[in-house]
């Protein structure tokens, strides 16, 4: 994939200022989409995308029980899936967390229960013998899981998409441009950080204080640190209101595209925002151009209020 640590980019003062800003955006966000495509054919998006494919889905009364018993948990699976789908053993001293898990077998069409429970029920189907029912849900029982932080042995890929170069001052400035923004912003310490493997949240203030409310965790990274605070800002701009969990693919679209240009626009590396992106939306990375205009004209305001601090 190509880098995009361009020296930063200055928007004189002119007539055609405008003009030359959406010119670049636009230039910008056509290398954004064609490292995507990159990214998503290459072979260690292919590796990510594998293993990500070999994790339970799990139901929200299960994520409540597993954040629950291991607030830290980030990936889980059963003692023999670690050992026999990611060559990891669970370390010896390890608690489990304990789930629900479904029991799939032969199910009676009527009363719905297993050919044991059936035999000691009160229902009369015999139409057809047990050994031909369907297969279907009668039930649940508690079964342990682990966390990825619970085991040792081979790495699970990860995807680098840390932003990189010399941030300088940037970090000071993006936050000093909070009160222009409407923002209200926080730099967490990593101890104090309780939102699991986010780098960073947006949210409304307090109930009585609608301003939406920016918290990164704090890295030694400060060009990524930078990113995500910018990428918070996107979402603060464009989506602080929007609350439909079917568009949340696109809103991250959207404020990681804005993070890229705004990155980019600071002399940043931003390319690890093609696997960012690449990772959120199995879409037609033409998604980013189709919402051109609301990336471009949010990224213009950030590069205004970092301008006008300069």
């Amino acid at each position: 994939m190509a880098t995009t640590s361009d020296s930063s980019v200055s928007f004189e003062e002119t007539d055609t200022r405008s003009d030359e800003m959406n010119s670049t955006i636009e230039q910008w966000i056509d290398d954004l989409v064609a490292g995507v495509d990159d990214a998503q054919a290459s072979a260690e998006f292919q590796e990510w995308l594998d293993v990500q494919s070999r994790f339970h889905d799990y139901s929200y009364r299960n994520t409540l029980l597993i954040k629950r018993q291991y607030p830290e948990a980030s990936r889980v699976a059963g003692y023999r899936t670690w050992q026999e789908e990611f060559d990891r053993h669970v370390t010896e001293g390890e608690s489990a967390i304990w789930i629900w898990a479904p029991i799939i077998t032969k199910q009676c069409p009527e009363c719905e229960n297993s050919p044991s429970y059936h035999e000691d029920s009160d229902c009369e189907y015999d139409e057809t013998p047990p050994e031909e029912w369907s297969e279907g849900l009668v039930g649940f029982k508690p079964a342990p899981v682990f966390d990825v932080s619970q085991t040792e042995g081979e790495p699970l890929p990860d995807l680098d998409t840390e932003a990189t170069g010399d941030a300088g001052d940037l970090v000071e400035q993006l936050t000093a441009a909070a009160d222009d923004l409407g923002v209200t912003v926080r730099i967490v310490p990593a101890e104090e950080w309780t939102h699991d493997e986010a780098k960073g949240i947006c949210e409304q203030l307090s109930l009585v204080d609608m301003q939406p409310r920016v918290e990164v965790r704090d890295r030694a990274n400060d060009a990524d640190l930078a990113r995500t605070l910018i990428h918070e800002y996107a979402h603060a701009l464009l989506h602080f209101d929007v609350d439909d969990d079917t568009e949340r693919a696109k809103r991250e679209v959207e404020a990681e595209a804005v993070a890229y240009v705004v990155g980019r626009y600071c002399g940043l590396d931003t390319s690890g925002s093609a696997f960012y992106l690449a990772a959120w939306e199995s879409d037609d990375p033409e998604v980013v151009r189709n919402r051109l205009d609301r990336i471009s004209s949010t990224a213009e305001e950030l590069i205004d209020v970092l301008e006008d601090a300069v």
